[in-house]
């Protein structure tokens, strides 16, 4: 038969094993892990950013572009502040880090600071004044005394401060004629506004005034300088005397006839007197050029040295 000539072929059954996967390395948990740390770098690299200040991210910029420039001239480059970072700001809250060396302040800034603290120095001299002005008006009216001299003893409030002025009466001189003695009327006033003074921040100027009429004897050498001189500091020693401290008195001075309260007439009464100026800071500057040394270093109720020519006043009358 045909088909028996045909071989019957094998099946052949191929039988395949499944195994596990093969073992894989841990590269990927190490590439992982510096991901984090690099995210974590970075992260903490803005927090930084962040909180340092303009000045010392300046001072790093110029570290790292030239550090030998920076160490030469004696800096790290990064500040000197007291931070756990080297050039970081103990406030991290602040807009301005250290300044550069020689750039110094803004010189608009500083001079807006300027202006503001003498205006409220200025504030403060004002209401000082003020109340000054008020207590030596109380004290007038209260006191009798002093209340019966009112028409002679003039306040005003000028650029320079309070000034006080005690002037002459025809019939009630200050002081005798020619004389720098002070008259027992003269002294009570002087003393009762001595003590108001006392206490006082601001410091005094005194100064001594006569009229235009000529020294009876002034070919001596001795004349109304001296005159208005030795006056002012007859004065001051009433004001010491009542208690105001020698230090307050910045300077006094005797300007004779060159500033006349009543220019129409020279020869007037009201020309003689005595100004007292409590001053504000910024005239104690302006006038007297330094606002911080006291003018006077003698103790108080010390006697004032005689004005130049003034060793010993003539005994003729002034003219």
């Amino acid at each position: 038969m045909a088909g028996e000539g045909k071989k019957l072929q094998p099946i052949i059954v191929k039988k395949i094993k499944k195994g596990g996967h093969a073992v894989h390395g841990g590269a990927w948990k190490i590439a992982y892990a510096d991901f984090v740390t690099a995210m974590m770098a970075f992260f903490l690299l803005m927090w930084l950013l962040g909180s340092t200040s303009e000045g010392d991210k300046k001072g790093l910029s110029d570290y790292f572009s030239a550090p030998l420039k920076v160490a030469m001239q004696g800096g790290s480059g990064a500040g000197a502040s007291n931070s756990i970072l080297s050039g970081g700001g103990t406030d991290l809250t602040k807009r301005a880090g250290q300044a550069s060396r020689g750039t110094g302040d803004d010189p608009l800034k500083k001079k807006m600071t300027e202006e503001g603290a003498k205006a409220e120095i200025a504030k403060q001299d004002a209401k000082r004044i003020a109340s000054l002005r008020a207590k030596i008006d109380a004290l007038i009216t209260s006191n009798p005394k002093l209340n019966e001299y009112r028409s002679q003893i003039r306040m005003e409030t000028t650029p320079d401060g309070l000034q006080i002025q005690i002037v002459d009466e025809q019939n009630r001189p200050m002081f005798d004629s020619g004389s720098a003695l002070v008259k027992p009327y003269m002294r009570e006033i002087l003393r009762e506004i001595g003590t108001a003074l006392n206490g006082i921040e601001n410091r005094v100027s005194l100064a001594g005034h006569t009229d235009r009429t000529p020294y009876g004897n002034g070919e001596r050498g001795y004349s109304n300088w001296e005159l208005s001189a030795d006056r002012a500091n007859a004065s001051r020693r009433e004001l010491v005397a009542s208690g105001m401290p020698d230090e307050k008195l910045a300077r006094v001075v005797g300007l004779a006839s060159s500033s006349l309260i009543d220019l129409q007439n020279p020869l007037a009464p009201a020309n003689r007197r005595i100004s007292i100026t409590v001053m504000t800071r910024e005239a104690e500057a302006r006038l007297i050029g330094n606002a911080t040394i006291p003018v006077s270093t003698a103790p108080p109720g010390a006697a004032a040295e005689p004005a130049p020519g003034a060793a010993q006043q003539p005994t003729e009358p002034k003219s």
